[in-house]
């Protein structure tokens, strides 16, 4: 049934793979009941809402020519969406998880090790304080139910290496945060090269699409500003 899904998304597993992923979703059934990682009713439809949700950046991904080493940050992790399903699906890929909250690391962390997922690395950490010596360390930056487009653009470009890509998780709003999106692109030397539409296989349609921007330039030093700042004060 999930090879099924996933096929979807140009996304092929092998066996290993899809026993990570099950093997995942047990443990986070088990961990959820005492760290409330996400609603009961999302609980239902992890998979669908989730973890397909996350592996959506196969429709990115697939068009790279040679992901080897490619270093990989998701900022506000959460859960481990999208993190923890990339790193099972593509083990050649240095996937960071990025998340200011200390329960939701040490459940990556956990995850990290029970399914043998060296490439996972968790980071427990403020993005604009992590910024500090990670600036224009990483090739991709995703970032998924996060915060407003604007908002996220200014922690997330700072960490990308100039030519390389960030990747937002979005939802039918998308082209209303776009256009309130254009001065901090402007600022951030970003501008977005794709829109990737799909459908979570849920019994209600729910339309998501990826945007994915290429960073330019250099950031300017003076971003990301603090977190107060950023969203008292959006770009």
């Amino acid at each position: 049934m999930m090879e099924k899904q996933l096929e979807k998304l140009s996304l092929h597993l092998d066996e290993n793979k899809i026993n990570k992923i099950n093997r995942f979703i047990s443990i986070f059934f088990e961990y959820n009941k005492s760290v409330n990682l996400v609603s009961n009713n999302d609980l239902a439809v992890l998979f669908e809402k989730h973890i397909y949700d996350s592996l959506a950046i196969n429709l990115f991904l697939k068009n790279i020519k040679n992901l080897n080493n490619i270093k990989l940050l998701d900022i506000g992790t959460g859960g481990g969406f999208p993190s923890i399903p990339c790193a099972a699906a593509y083990d050649n890929v240095n996937i960071y998880a990025l998340d200011s909250i200390a329960k939701k690391i040490n459940f990556i962390r956990k995850i990290s090790s029970e399914l043998n997922l060296p490439n996972l690395l968790p980071v427990c950490a403020r993005a604009e304080e992590y910024a500090v010596n990670n600036r224009g360390t990483f090739d991709i930056v995703a970032s998924r139910a996060m915060a407003e487009l604007r908002i996220i653009l200014e922690y997330a470009v700072p960490f990308i290496k100039t030519g390389g890509y960030f990747v937002a998780y979005k939802s039918k709003k998308s082209e209303e945060e776009l256009l309130s999106s254009q001065n901090a692109l402007k600022l951030l030397d970003t501008e977005l090269v794709e829109k990737y539409e799909y459908s979570l296989p849920l019994d209600v349609e729910n339309r998501r699409v990826l945007l994915v921007f290429k960073k330019l330039k250099p950031t300017k030093l003076i971003y990301p500003r603090k977190n107060g700042e950023i969203k008292r004060n959006p770009l």
